[in-house]
């Protein structure tokens, strides 16, 4: 057994906390940690002990008496990192080992004291790895360059991500300042999915020496899916019927925008109080201010008897611990299959209970879409990540950060650091050239002859406040009630005087804006003016739409489907039912209305934002549904599958169609590269010429 190979402080932390058993994946974990030299990446459900399965060996095989800092964990949230630290704190007191966070939000005495001592753990972000490379290298040297363990939670997070290369990148930087032993890494992951595996192992800069992990124990999950329409804002009807099945429990509420989130919540809390039920109820989403979050975080964790509803978004779809939740309820279909099986995991947490989903659909395209993730979910399917990328966008932000660390360096040894990154493996040689060159051309760069330095564009770059993240982050107005703040929202035109707002589970009247000084001031709203709140959306896998059609010309799941659910899909799938469209295979069907036709492609959100491209490259006027998939088309054409073939041959027009008409993006810091450049990015982030060419290859349109 692993117990046995564990350290004897360890055994008695698992005895003290009366562990009847390991878990499956810890048990394989101590085993594989504790018997090789390997990389590993443990694949398991949410709340199967992943965290454990990883810290238990790696704290018996460390010897914490050498100096330096010798384990690194590295989250994607401080959230994440304030949670698992308090987990930890209490496993390292058996080993008399100390443990500190390292983020914008932590200790600076702790920090401090770290820094003149280095030892233990550390529980950082990316991004203050990347500051502290910026400004510290000779701290970081200090820090790292003992580690023999670095542990990533939630690797699925980074994969096929900016982000994702950012942190491959910064692994590559702080590896190098460790020269007497090789760094093991260590990633963690309840939904990564089997076709994402090699990507994850290459994550960890050396894939061949990387193995996986997997604990494929079944969880059993409960789903009910209902459907009740909803045009704008949620009826009362429906409001009271949500009421009627979450008021008696601990809750998690996942609409699928901020602005949903706090209407749910406000006006669930409105009948709490009419029936005299609980008052526990909050909001919890990025506009939140943190505080609060904090305390939402730490009531339902600590909450021990009483019962609470929390209105959500992605921001409570991490690992974050908050203690045991009775049912999940999703509103309308989430934009992928593995933002799903993280939703579903937050509930059902304790050894041998069941997760409880109760999905609403508020039309019957969501509900279509919910009902095919659940299926798809139900396959082991999990969307694959695209790894085959050229980051130009990171690798600009890494030329400044590698400058503004070193203060100068020779072209050529900038250009040997960079080709030994793995980041940058897809990467010529003559695009870092061709890239040198250009930042050297728009003073982002100063060639010096004998080395280069920060040009003076580059440095008001690498001086902004967020030059340390990959990831966009829009602009952002600090919202204020008598002198507290509340949270913060993005602007948008809806922000203005005497309007009404959601926030923090709460109605607000803006009373005054100051965008010079991105401030808004509220009071406390009664007059019944409907509040808004913006939100945003997801791209959907070509699998998900693929299970859609499936179901419309096939068996409907009538044992997860209330009646109004079940007759909601019956009544779409009657939309088609007299054109004779295989489900399985390559056709698709089409509408024809008095004065325009229905195209449905069942396909990804990138693949018909290409075929919108390649049609309005060949003239034709078309409007594009996402939501149904669906092509709107106004030339009355017939020739529905020769007019898609034609687009073929301009596949490859796409590139300089797109430089010619200067539509480049794809990054954060995209705008600063050539054109060519962005043009690229913006192929790998929004199309998808390879799946569109198959697609057009394939696809037959068939009508009655």
């Amino acid at each position: 057994m692993g117990y046995e190979l564990l350290s004897e402080p360890i055994r008695r932390y698992i005895r003290d906390k009366k562990w009847e058993t390991l878990r499956p994946i810890q048990d394989a974990a101590i085993k594989r940690i504790l018997g090789t030299d390997d990389n590993y990446i443990l694949a398991s459900k949410t709340a199967s002990g992943k965290t454990e399965a990883a810290f238990l060996p790696v704290l018996s095989k460390v010897d914490f008496r050498e100096p330096g800092v010798q384990v690194l964990y590295i989250s994607p949230l401080i959230a994440l990192i304030n949670d698992q630290f308090l987990r930890c704190e209490d496993l390292c007191r058996y080993i008399d080992i100390p443990i500190t966070k390292w983020h914008g939000e932590a200790s600076q005495s702790a920090k401090q004291k770290l820094l003149k001592d280095p030892a233990g753990i550390v529980l950082i972000t990316p991004e203050s790895i990347e500051a502290m490379l910026q400004h510290h290298k000779g701290k970081a040297i200090t820090l790292f360059s003992n580690l023999k363990f670095i542990i990533i939670d939630e690797i699925h997070a980074f994969l096929g991500t900016d982000r994702g290369g950012h942190l491959l990148s910064l692994l590559h930087r702080i590896t190098a300042l460790n020269t007497s032993n090789r760094v093991r890494i260590i990633g963690l992951s309840a939904t990564i999915g089997d076709k994402n595996f090699q990507l994850a192992k290459r994550l960890t800069g050396n894939a061949e020496i990387t193995k996986v992990l997997v604990d494929k124990t079944a969880k059993e999950t409960q789903a009910i899916f209902r459907y009740y329409p909803v045009e704008t804002e949620f009826p009362v009807q429906f409001i009271e019927e949500l009421y009627g099945y979450t008021g008696d429990k601990k809750v998690l509420i996942f609409p699928n925008s901020r602005g949903a989130a706090e209407e749910l919540a406000v006006k669930l809390a409105e009948v709490a109080a009419r029936r005299k039920g609980h008052k526990f109820y909050f909001s919890h989403h990025s506009s939140v201010d943190k505080e609060i979050r904090e305390y939402v975080e730490y009531f339902a964790k600590t909450n021990q008897h009483q019962n609470f509803c929390i209105a959500c978004t992605s921001t409570l779809e991490l690992g974050i611990d908050i203690g045991m939740v009775d049912l999940v309820v999703q509103v309308d279909a989430t934009g992928s299959v593995a933002s799903l099986v993280q939703r579903i995991g937050r509930s059902g947490r304790r050894a041998g209970q069941v997760s409880q989903l109760l999905m609403y659909g508020t039309n019957q395209w969501e509900l279509l879409q919910a009902v095919s993730c659940w299926l798809l979910h139900q396959e082991n399917f999990i969307e694959p990540v695209n790894g085959e990328t050229k980051p130009y966008n990171l690798l600009f932000h890494q030329v400044l950060s590698l400058l503004k660390e070193t203060n100068g360096i020779s072209r050529g040894n900038l250009m040997t650091q960079l080709q030994a990154n793995t980041a940058f493996a897809n990467i010529t040689a003559e695009d870092m050239k061709a890239l040198l060159d250009h930042m050297i051309s728009q003073d982002y760069i100063e060639d010096l002859k004998h080395e280069l330095i920060m040009g003076y564009e580059g440095e008001k770059i690498a001086n902004g406040r967020d030059f340390y993240t990959l990831f966009e982050t829009q602009p952002l107005m600090e919202v204020l009630h008598d002198g507290n703040v509340i949270g913060e929202i993005p602007d948008s035109p809806v922000i203005r005087e005497d309007s009404n707002i959601y926030l923090a589970a709460k109605i607000w009247k803006i009373k005054y804006v100051d965008r010079d000084v991105n401030k808004i001031i509220v009071t406390r709203a009664n007059d019944g003016k409907k509040p808004l709140f913006a939100g945003g959306g997801q791209a959907v896998h070509p699998e998900i739409r693929h299970k859609m059609l499936a179901l419309l010309k096939g068996e409907l799941p009538a044992d997860i489907l209330d009646e109004n659910a079940l007759l909601a899909c019956k009544d779409l799938q009657y939309t088609f039912i007299e054109i004779p469209v295989d489900g399985k295979a390559m056709e698709r069907p089409y509408i024809v209305k008095e004065k325009t036709s229905l195209l449905y492609t069942f396909t990804g959100t990138k693949i018909n934002f290409t075929l919108a491209l390649l049609l309005e490259m060949a003239g034709v006027k078309v409007e594009l549904n996402e939501r149904e998939s669906c092509f709107t088309l106004f030339n009355g054409q017939r020739q529905y599958t020769e007019l898609f073939r034609s687009l073929l041959p301009l596949i490859e027009e796409v590139p300089a169609y797109l430089q010619d008409n200067r539509k480049g993006s794809g990054g954060k810091f995209s705008r600063y590269l050539p054109i060519d450049m962005q043009v690229s990015l913006l192929l790998e982030n929004a199309y998808d010429l390879p799946g569109t060419k198959a697609f057009l290859e394939q696809v037959s349109f068939v009508g009655k």
